[in-house]
């Protein structure tokens, strides 16, 4: 899927227009075709398959960690409520179930759902499931923690405000296995 460009400009046009401003004056004249640009890398996740890039797991071999945790992966997305930016980091967590994948494929995962509208707390969700789809661990877990633009930038201006949300699955689902995990992540996330 592609974005409509043409469409996109109109918009932003029709935006800009609607605000007041003078959409032929020097510093907007660009401005339609760069906020396409945006919107084109913004939500390219809309294409992509965020299983797709599990499919290259391998056999876990004897030798292979009982519990893999992947912490700190930068995202950005965009709110769907006000499409406005949030920004944060994905600690993800799976015990194998017998197939165990390159730690860049986990990030990839991450990068293709956070490029969509999202909310956060279905991106949590929709990453643990895809996790479990891709991998068939024995469990998930998913931590994110994000600061909103519109708790940040407008409304309530908190800008030291962030929003942690997290989604567990199988044998992580368990407080005790789960607790032991988010203390691994070292935030002091509950």
């Amino acid at each position: 899927m592609s974005i409509d460009r043409a469409r996109i400009e109109a918009a932003v046009i029709e935006l800009l227009a609607a605000i007041g401003e003078d959409v032929g004056r020097d510093g907007l004249r660009q401005t339609p075709s760069r906020v396409a640009d945006a919107y084109e890398e913004f939500f390219a996740g809309l294409a992509g398959d965020p299983v797709e890039p599990l499919s290259d797991a391998v056999p876990l071999g004897a030798s292979d960690a009982e519990t893999v945790l992947l912490r700190d992966i930068r995202f950005r997305s965009i709110c769907e409520h006000h499409l406005l930016p949030f920004t944060g980091v994905a600690h993800l967590a799976y015990l194998p179930g017998g197939r165990v994948v390159g730690l860049g494929r986990l990030a990839k995962v991450v990068e293709i759902l956070a490029a969509r509208p999202q909310l956060q707390e279905r991106l949590t969700e929709e990453i643990a499931d895809a996790l479990v789809a891709g991998l068939d661990p024995r469990g998930v877990l998913v931590v994110l923690d994000a600061s909103h633009s519109c708790v940040t930038a407008r409304g309530a201006r908190q800008t030291a405000a962030s929003t942690v949300t997290i989604a567990s699955r199988g044998e992580l689902a368990e407080p005790a296995a789960r607790a032991e995990l988010v203390t691994l992540i070292g935030r002091g996330l509950v």
